[in-house]
Parts: structure tokens; C-alpha cells; sequence
């Protein structure tokens, strides 16, 4: 967001607005297989692709819903959606997350980032709703949406 008036105390103005899309992000097997690792969620549609080529309806290996979830903040900090006069930014939480689309394994996803709602949480802090779409290059629907709730503070 390069917008001079976004600043902490104004984020309520741009609720209703898309803040951005970032570049697109390859969901790589060899990171599917990381997360796999990381998380041990090791089941076959994942992490063995001979075995999904031939018994997935995907025609392949696909990506864990939870991995392309996590994709959303790396990708919505390309944005630069923090105001300039923010100290710092904390993870709230989640309040409604919709898996849609498979994400095959070699496939890009980006992020589309809206502003949803601003609460004043006291002490100039800001408590932000913003809808995060994770669409699929190629795909008519979007692999996830995410509502996610982060908690801005701005500078003393």
C-alpha cells in the first residue's frame, strides 16, 4: 500500500478496499514435502507421487490445505499493507477460512489482500479484518479465502 494518508489512525477509511495482489508464488512438490516434513502430515495425495498419478482425482500430488493457508502472510507482506507509522503488527487470529480449490503440486497462487474492518482496540491500537483470497493461475475459483485478524500498534 504506497497510499501517504494510510497510516494507522486512517485505516478505517480504506475498509471496502483491495489493498493488492502479490506476485505469483510456486507451490513446488519439494515444498509440499517440507511442510510434510515440518508438520508430519505424510499422507499419500500429498507427498507420494506415483501413488497420486494414478488414484488422486487430481492426476497428481496437491498442496495441504494448512500449507497454502500459511502461503497468506508471507504473501500479503509483499504488500507492504502495514502502515508507515506502525510500530509493529502481531497474528490475532483466523476468523473464517474456506478451502475451495485443490492447489496441484508446480502450480502458482498470489494473494489478494481487502481491508474488512478496523476496531479500535485503545491506545491508538488497531484491531484489522482483512479477506485474503489465495487464487490458483488458471483457475476459475480461488484455493482458500481467509479472514485474518492482525493487531497494529502504532509508534509511541
Amino acid at each position: 500500500m504506497t497510499d501517504a494518508s494510510y497510516t494507522v489512525a486512517t485505516m478505517s477509511h480504506f475498509v471496502g478496499r483491495e489493498l493488492g495482489t502479490s506476485g505469483w508464488s510456486v507451490v513446488s512438490q519439494e515444498r509440499i514435502n517440507q511442510f510434510a516434513d515440518a508438520t508430519a502430515d505424510r499422507q499419500w495425495i500429498h507427498v507420494d507421487v506415483e501413488r497420486a498419478r494414478r488414484d488422486s482425482p487430481f492426476g497428481g500430488c496437491i498442496a495441504h490445505g494448512n500449507l497454502v493457508l500459511s502461503m497468506v502472510s508471507g504473501l500479503s507482506l509483499e504488500l507492504r499493507l502495514l502502515p508507515e507509522d506502525a510500530a509493529m503488527a502481531f497474528n490475532y487470529g483466523l476468523d473464517r477460512v474456506r478451502f475451495m480449490t485443490p492447489v496441484k503440486a508446480g502450480a502458482r497462487v498470489r494473494c489478494k489482500v481487502t481491508l474488512d474492518a478496523v476496531t479500535e482496540r485503545g491506545g491508538g491500537r488497531q484491531l484489522v479484518k482483512t479477506m485474503n483470497t489465495i487464487e490458483i493461475e488458471g483457475e476459475a475459483k480461488p484455493a482458500l479465502t481467509a479472514e485474518l485478524l492482525t493487531l497494529v500498534a502504532p509508534r509511541p
